[in-house]
């Protein structure tokens, strides 16, 4: 019985990864949507099962990117927690970002893409290193944008999104896939959400 149990798992681990992935990034989804702040206890689970889908899928920067998603995910709870408690409890505002602080972003993301891309075509047997490296390089300015609050980090997971579903799909991996392809679609619809947030909060 328990070396069915493997050789099932052997067989169906990346599909059954795939979709827990899934249905717990729509989680993420809907309360990253709503601004919860909750949104980082999710944050923290949901890279903790794709560290096991992008191994198996050798997508190697996505999988060294849940260990930054981690860590960003106890940075975004903490800073919004703490500026909660700087403004009299109230929630930290959604604003956007000010131009110096994207400039370097946008210097860090292409920083970021060709150390990436880099480390992936010198050290593994990926076949899409620019690709990975791009999504992952973005995904990193974005999360970075998320933890403060910026409108315009819906901006940069569209194009994320989009990227992603057609590497995914290319990959194997239908379910985060489907996923993705949602994300890039309710990611507009986000940013409206924030841009109406923003908006209550000036008046």
């Amino acid at each position: 019985m328990l070396q069915m149990l493997v050789d099932f798992w052997s067989q169906y681990s990346l599909r059954i990864l795939d979709i827990i992935g899934t249905v717990i990034g729509l989680w993420y989804l809907w309360l990253e949507y709503r601004a919860s702040i909750y949104l980082w206890i999710v944050g923290i689970i949901m890279p903790a099962i794709y560290i096991f889908t992008y191994l198996d899928a050798k997508l190697y920067a996505d999988f060294g990117l849940q260990i930054y998603y981690l860590v960003a995910a106890v940075y975004g709870w903490l800073s919004w927690t703490f500026g909660k408690q700087k403004n009299n409890n109230r929630e930290i505002s959604v604003a956007h970002i000010p131009h110096r602080p994207l400039a370097l972003s946008m210097l860090a993301f292409v920083l970021l893409w060709t150390l990436i891309s880099g480390i992936l075509l010198r050290f593994t047997d990926s076949n899409v290193p620019f690709y990975d490296g791009f999504i992952n390089a973005l995904s990193i300015v974005a999360l970075w944008m998320l933890a403060h609050k910026y409108v315009d980090q819906w901006l940069f997971w569209m194009v994320v999104d989009f990227v992603s579903c057609g590497l995914y799909i290319y990959k194997g991996i239908p379910f985060t896939a489907a996923l993705y392809g949602l994300y890039s679609v309710i990611a507009v619809f986000g940013y409206r959400k924030w841009l109406r947030l923003m908006h209550e909060n000036e008046i």
